[in-house]
C-alpha cells in the first residue's frame, strides 16, 4: 500500500528539512534508536515465554476443527467469486483516480483515501493467486488492531463502511517500511534467516552473533527497515535512512519507538491467544496537522508471521519447523515449484492450498479477535455492495 499511497501523496522532498515542525511526543526518548550498531549477546537457550500463555492452541484446532468443515463449503463456493479487481472510479461519483497496489486498490476521494482490500495474494513482490474472503479478513483484522493500539499511536482510519473497505486520512507516507523481527526465520531474499545463513552478521544496523540457527528467538526484538526500489524491498540502516533524506532523525526515532511498542503489544496479545507473533511490518505517514500516523495494515497474516506457541519450544529443540498460521506454506510451495523472483510465468496455486490459506486467514482472525467471521452473502455482488456502501459513506463525510 505504501507504494500506492506515495503515488497519491508523495513524501515531501525535503523531509529532512529542519523547518518541519514535530508535535511533542508523549513517548520517552530512547538513545538506542540512534543509527549505530546494536549488539546482541549470543543466545544460549530459549525463553520461558509459554509461562505467561493463557491459552494452549494446538495444530489440531487448525487442521481438524469442526469450524473448518463448516467454512470449507463457503470457501470452495467462492473460488470463482473472489474480489480480484475493483473499479470504483467508474461506479462511485466523486472518486478521482485509482491506484492498484499488490493487494489494495486505492482511490482518491478528495479529502480522503478509499482503501479497498482485495483477495489478491502477494509474495515475492508479485501476485500469486486470489484467496476467498482474504480481503475481508485483512481489513477486519487491521481494524481490530487499529482500535486496540490507539494508546500507542494515532492511526489514519476515518471509517469502515464495508467489510473490505477502510476510509483513511490522507498523509505523506514515509518511504520506509518498519520491519520488526523477534526470531531468525523466513524464506524471502530479505528475511533474517536468508541473509544470516549467507554469512551476514550486520543487518540493517543490527550486529548479530555467530551460532544462531533457524527459527531461534532473539534476545530482543530488532528493527530491519526497508525502502522501495523499482519492484522490490531494499534493506537499509537507520543511518542510511537519515543520510538519504528519507526521514529526519526525529521522525525516525518516533516511528521506531512506535513500531517496537506496537510489536511488543502485539506479541503479548498473540501469546494470550496461543500464538507467537514472529515478525511484521508497519508503515507511517505524516498527517496535515504534522502528527505521525500508523497506516496500511496491522498484524495481519499478510504483513505478519504467526506460529502456534505451545509447540514451538519442543519443535525447535527437535529441529522441526514451527507450526505456522500464515502464508509461509504457500511461499514455500512456489519456491519448490519455480523461481518466483525470475520466472516470467508462475504455476497456478493448487486449489487445496488456496482453500487452506483462506481457512488459515479466517482461523487467525477468529483466534485473535475472539469474533466469528461473517461469511458475506453471495446473492449480493461484492463490487455492487462495495460501491453502494462507499458512495453512502462519502456522502455522509461531506
Amino acid at each position: 500500500m505504501s507504494q500506492c499511497l506515495r503515488t497519491l501523496n508523495p513524501p515531501k522532498p525535503l523531509l529532512n528539512n529542519t523547518n518541519l515542525s514535530m508535535p511533542n511526543s508523549t513517548l520517552p526518548s530512547f538513545s538506542s534508536f540512534e543509527p549505530k550498531l546494536k549488539r546482541y549477546p549470543r543466545i544460549s537457550g530459549l525463553s520461558a515465554q509459554n509461562q505467561t500463555q493463557k491459552q494452549k492452541l494446538s495444530l489440531d484446532a487448525l487442521i481438524n476443527s469442526s469450524r473448518k468443515e463448516e467454512l470449507l463449503g463457503a470457501i470452495k463456493g467462492s473460488l470463482s467469486n473472489c474480489l480480484s479487481e475493483t473499479n470504483l472510479h467508474l461506479t462511485v461519483p466523486g472518486l478521482k483516480s485509482k491506484t492498484r497496489g499488490k493487494v489494495r486498490d486505492i482511490y482518491d476521494g478528495g479529502d480522503y483515501l478509499i482503501l479497498v482490500t482485495t483477495d489478491r495474494q502477494s509474495a515475492f513482490d508479485r501476485i500469486l493467486a486470489s484467496i476467498p474472503f482474504k480481503g475481508q479478513v485483512l481489513n477486519e483484522t487491521s481494524l481490530w488492531w487499529f482500535n486496540r493500539t490507539q494508546h500507542i499511536t494515532q492511526n489514519a482510519v476515518v471509517s469502515a463502511p464495508d467489510k473490505n473497505v477502510t476510509i483513511a486520512k490522507k498523509c505523506s507516507v514515509f518511504p520506509v517500511e518498519f520491519v520488526v523481527r523477534g526470531y531468525v526465520t523466513g524464506s524471502t531474499d530479505t528475511s533474517l534467516w536468508t541473509v544470516y545463513k549467507s554469512g551476514v552478521r550486520n543487518y540493517c544496523g543490527n550486529a548479530l552473533p555467530d551460532g544462531l540457527v533457524k527459527n531461534q528467538k532473539l534476545t530482543v526484538n530488532i528493527l530491519t527497515p526497508t525502502t522501495k526500489a523499482a519492484d522490490h524491498d531494499v534493506p537499509v540502516t537507520p543511518s542510511e535512512i537519515i543520510e538519504q533524506g528519507l526521514m529526519t532523525q526525529a521522525d525516525y526515532d518516533e516511528a521506531s519507538r512506535k513500531a517496537l511498542s506496537l510489536f511488543g503489544y502485539g506479541q503479548r496479545v498473540a501469546l494470550e491467544h496461543g500464538l507467537i507473533l514472529v515478525d511484521t511490518k508497519y508503515e507511517f505517514g505524516r498527517s496535515s496537522d504534522g502528527s505521525i500516523l500508523l497506516i496500511d495494515e496491522v498484524h495481519t497474516p499478510d504483513s505478519s508471521r504467526y506460529w502456534i506457541a505451545h509447540s514451538y519450544e519442543e519443535r525447535f529443540r527437535n529441529g522441526l519447523e514451527p507450526e505456522n498460521v500464515d502464508k509461509e506454506f504457500l511461499r514455500l510451495w512456489f519456491k519448490d515449484h519455480c523461481d518466483p523472483y525470475k520466472d516470467e510465468v508462475l504455476p497456478d496455486a493448487p486449489e487445496e492450498l488456496v482453500c487452506e490459506l483462506s481457512w488459515r486467514y479466517i482461523f487467525l482472525y477468529e483466534t485473535i479477535t475472539k469474533s466469528k467471521f461473517e461469511v458475506p452473502l453471495l446473492e449480493d455482488p461484492i463490487h455492487d455492495r462495495i460501491s453502494r456502501n462507499v458512495e453512502l459513506a462519502l456522502s455522509s463525510l461531506k
